[in-house]
């Protein structure tokens, strides 16, 4: 396994996130508990928690506001140590404990894919930009994203929303989206 569809996943995200201003950081995203500055903070620091608990076990919330700063250059940071950590040799058949329970490294690392990936859907939409995303990348994700009832539910609640309706003609980053709980 490779790290392809990791850089895919930031390569897409970080073009939407190229071209979010200042004045949007404090508007609505499909996730409703967060605004498009809470959802920067989880793009940059969710994959930095990845990388900590993979490289040293631990698993503390990173309550840093990147969002106040340059937080293109921030996100840079994290597609670079994360990109690294996940290529290092044995990284990906290494266990990794998180808060929920022990996974692989190389499924802690489908789970960055998806995050980044969805993530930048969510701010396309929250910044009035194109949702259509790397199409290659959605089509291989929505079959690997299988999330069990236990962990759908509404936001705030649960990660993920019930899985909602895609619009005719819906390109494959919308039904990944619609698949992950988002309306399109």
């Amino acid at each position: 396994m490779s790290t392809e569809n990791l850089t895919r996943a930031f390569t897409s995200t970080r073009s939407v996130l190229a071209n979010v201003k200042p004045d949007q950081l404090d508007s609505a995203t499909p996730c409703k508990s967060w605004k498009v500055r809470q959802l920067i903070n989880h793009m940059v620091s969710a994959p930095r928690f990845g990388v900590r608990a993979l490289q040293t076990g631990e698993t503390q919330p990173d309550d840093t506001d990147y969002a106040a700063g340059d937080y293109l250059a921030a996100y840079d940071e994290t597609v670079n140590s994360t990109t690294a950590a996940f290529a290092d040799p044995g990284a990906l058949e290494k266990n990794v404990k998180l808060p929920f329970g022990e996974v692989p490294g190389a499924f802690l690392m489908n789970m960055v894919v998806t995050d980044q990936f969805t993530h930048g859907w969510d701010l396309a939409k929250a910044t009035g930009q194109p949702t259509d995303l790397d199409h290659e990348l959605a089509a291989r994700l929505l079959p690997m994203a299988a999330i069990p009832d236990q962990f759908r539910g509404e936001d705030g609640e649960a990660p993920f929303g019930p899985v909602q309706p895609a619009p005719e003609g819906a390109s494959a980053a919308d039904k990944l989206a619609a698949h992950l709980g988002r309306r399109a």
